[in-house]
């Protein structure tokens, strides 16, 4: 299956440097590009792709707002030259599905575009450690009895493939572990973040380590 994949940054060449390395990939084609966050909205509303490569710092509507509108209708992967903390977070909580630095190789590109597409995160290993560092630093030393509740609203089968997300499991291995097709999995996904209220799988494993003792 080709990956349809909308580029959103606003300078030109960088625009073009990007396409370069995607259009390089058999599976990947590039369907459109725009130079602000509101023509990214605009044109993934359009083109549908499968997955938006979202610079942070752009015109008009930066790329965390855009991430947020662009909930359910495409994944973002994150693409920017800036790892400062405000943005990490932001682009997170907005929905996307990954965050990845300018300075990444076009290996990792290229794999950052397959794993958002396949319904997979993907996180540079640059920030990692400091959303763990974050996390660790928000979470009360000893944690209260863990809140159930979210856990009414999904079935079995759901909270099983939570706990797979919550450990960090891709889609390809919680169809393995839990004997699904790796298409119903995906289904399965979508479903639990949809009953959460979450936007993307990295808030689902956070709620996950949240609610588990």
């Amino acid at each position: 299956m080709t990956i349809r994949v909308l580029v959103a940054d606003d300078h030109a060449a960088v625009r073009a440097g990007i396409g370069m390395i995607l259009q390089g990939a058999d599976d990947i084609e590039v369907v459109g590009e725009a130079e602000d966050g509101e023509s990214a909205v605009a044109l993934a509303t359009e083109l549908r792709p499968d997955v938006v490569l979202m610079d942070i710092r752009m015109p008009r509507v930066d790329g965390i707002e855009a991430t947020r509108r662009l909930s359910g209708i495409a994944d973002v992967l994150v693409l920017t030259t800036f790892d400062v903390d405000e943005y990490v977070f932001g682009a997170l909580r907005a929905g996307a599905a990954g965050f990845l630095l300018k300075s990444a190789d076009a290996h990792t590109l290229l794999e950052g575009v397959r794993a958002v597409a396949r319904g997979d995160g993907m996180i540079s290993p640059a920030v990692t450690r400091r959303l763990i560092d974050a996390f660790a630093r928000t979470a009360p030393a000893e944690p209260p009895q863990p809140r159930r509740e979210p856990y009414d609203v999904l079935t079995p089968r759901e909270r099983e493939v939570l706990a797979c997300i919550g450990h960090g499991m891709s889609n390809a291995e919680i169809a393995r572990v839990l004997g699904m097709a790796e298409a119903t999995t995906k289904t399965h996904v979508s479903r639990v973040l949809h009953k959460l209220g979450l936007r993307s799988r990295v808030q689902a494993a956070i709620l996950y380590s949240d609610l588990e003792p």
